[in-house]
């Protein structure tokens, strides 16, 4: 048996978006309801990130189908639950992404070209090609390196802000998860300890109505995922995922909430995955994308957009003119990190220990001979970073 609320292959169509139980602050058409409660210097800073990171997608999806990359995941149409749930926090509380948070951390001030010697795995890379593209770590702005683990990362959050709790440091975590996480035993635990321990942590759920081909419908029989935090203990609010006031709004509450001592808090951002879940998957396969179509007509930066405009704050002009400016950068960066060489080979065997040991020292010179072999009599390339 399906979801009743999810009708249409499983998944929420916009015009079947819920009336009540869902908190939004901007329509579609760009409309306020009620008070603005961003200052409007915000909004734009937010628009301009939102348009920064679907430049980047857009341009990197073409980059990986040239095989110029090796793998991307985009967060194309849910810009608004990421920059809207990030912009709220403090610049010391900590974000423990799941799959499509990376712009959280260039937003907190990763240059692109740190990000892009990341996707690339080069030399400058300072995990040197060890971590999967687009999970790039982000310490030094309290930004935990992503897993592609599913749910794990929610234990892991309440980790850190039990330190924090102890530590009486005031800092709140936030953790992202898709809706697939909450089909995880991860979740259930974690969301319990949390509540429990009343940890100050903030658990974002982005429900892009797809966890890879399984739609939302099929992995839950609840009305939302939001109030399945409820059943943990713990508040929670469902809000319009493609309405970066309405995160802002839920997301800025909900912090406060969770510094202030009273626990943990639970936001699950309804939005819809308009792309493919990473560069591996073709949703042509498994869902109708006339309904994608629909949802596309939400798109969150359109919504900004229109506001900004209607405000007299932004015009088409300016818009056309922030766009060719952020993607000149974005081109001009990626060719400057496109000529920097791979990591020598001998590098995997490097910074396992403070000096190689005999045992790793043999297998790094088998290698590079081996490796060196191939190169003279032509062999194709399996091996190492070529």
């Amino acid at each position: 048996m399906t979801n009743p609320t999810y009708p249409a292959d499983d998944v929420c169509p916009p015009e079947n978006l819920p009336q009540t139980d869902l908190l939004r602050v901007l329509s579609p058409e760009g409309e306020l309801v009620g008070d603005s409660p961003i200052p409007d210097e915000q909004v734009l800073e937010l628009h301009r990130a939102m348009v920064r990171q679907r430049l980047i997608d857009d341009r990197m999806l073409t980059l990986q189908r040239q095989g110029r990359i090796g793998f991307y995941g985009a967060c194309t149409g849910q810009e608004a639950s990421v920059f809207g749930t990030t912009a709220a926090l403090q610049p010391t509380d900590w974000i423990v992404p799941a799959l499509r948070e990376a712009g959280a951390l260039l937003y907190r001030g990763l240059s692109l070209r740190t990000y892009f010697n990341q996707l690339l795995g080069n030399v400058e890379d300072v995990t040197q090609g060890r971590q999967m593209p687009c999970h790039p770590p982000g310490h030094d702005f309290h930004y935990v390196t992503m897993s592609s683990v599913i749910a794990n990362q929610i234990p892991q959050a309440n980790g850190l802000a039990l330190a924090g709790k102890l530590k009486k440091d005031g800092r709140v975590t936030m953790c992202f998860m898709g809706d697939g996480a909450t089909s995880e035993g991860d979740f259930h635990v974690g969301l319990n300890v949390a509540s429990v321990q009343k940890l100050p942590v903030v658990f974002v759920c982005q429900n892009n109505q797809w966890s890879i081909s399984v739609p939302v419908g099929r992995q839950t029989a609840s009305h939302s995922f939001a109030v399945k935090a409820k059943g943990h203990g713990i508040p929670s609010i469902r809000v319009d995922g493609n309405d970066v006031m309405a995160v802002y709004t839920a997301a800025r509450a909900a912090i406060e909430h969770a510094r202030s001592g009273q626990g943990p808090y639970f936001i699950e951002c309804l939005t819809y995955r308009v792309g493919a879940h990473t560069t591996s998957d073709d949703p042509t396969r498994y869902r109708d994308e006339a309904v994608t179509e629909r949802w596309k007509a939400l798109d969150p930066l359109n919504r900004t957009r229109i506001w900004l405009t209607a405000r007299g704050l932004w015009s088409d002009e300016q818009e056309q003119a922030q766009r060719d400016e952020l993607d000149t950068l974005i081109r001009s960066t990626w060719n400057e990190v496109e000529q920097i060489p791979t990591p020598p080979l001998r590098s995997i065997f490097e910074d396992v220990f403070a000096e190689m040991t005999p045992q790793l020292k043999e297998q790094a010179d088998s290698l590079e001979r081996n490796y060196a072999l191939g190169e003279e009599k032509g062999w194709e390339r399996t091996i190492g970073h070529g």
